[in-house]
């Protein structure tokens, strides 16, 4: 399951040097996972955890390949991996594009918890992700 957003450097996000501020790259990635969670798995954040269900990272790493400037139209993919051992964690590989070139990559990797305090997913988002590949 993939998904892509495309954004435009914003000029406050852009450093002394004359690149995006390293911080902003991991910012773009969470709101194309966000949009993707709940556009493709129908998992609302805010109605969730108004439910006391909550969807948090439990870990992330990025790459960084090459730099974006002030006003450079990137795009953003995201694609969803299940776990290989069966735990109940999300995994999704995000990689920025700009004119053809990766500039970073990251693997983003998440669970949800409840009140218990328990790593879980619902069961409305395995039904959708039943089939996936999973990461090794």
């Amino acid at each position: 399951m993939s998904f892509t957003k495309t954004y435009t450097v914003k000029d406050e996000h852009i450093d002394v040097q004359n690149i995006m501020d390293g911080l902003y790259y991991p910012f773009y990635m969470e709101w194309c996972r966000h949009d993707f969670i709940r556009e493709v798995l129908g998992f609302d954040f805010e109605e969730q955890a108004h439910k006391g269900v909550n969807m948090v990272l439990s870990e992330y790493s990025l790459k960084f390949v090459r730099s974006l400037k002030s006003g450079d139209e990137f795009t953003v993919s995201c694609e969803l991996f299940g776990d290989a051992k069966g735990l109940p964690r999300l995994h999704f590989k995000q990689t920025i594009t700009c004119k053809n070139k990766v500039m970073t990559t990251g693997m983003f990797t998440g669970t949800c918890i409840s009140a218990g305090g328990r790593p879980y997913l619902p069961e409305s988002i395995l039904e959708k992700i039943a089939g996936q590949p999973v990461l090794e």
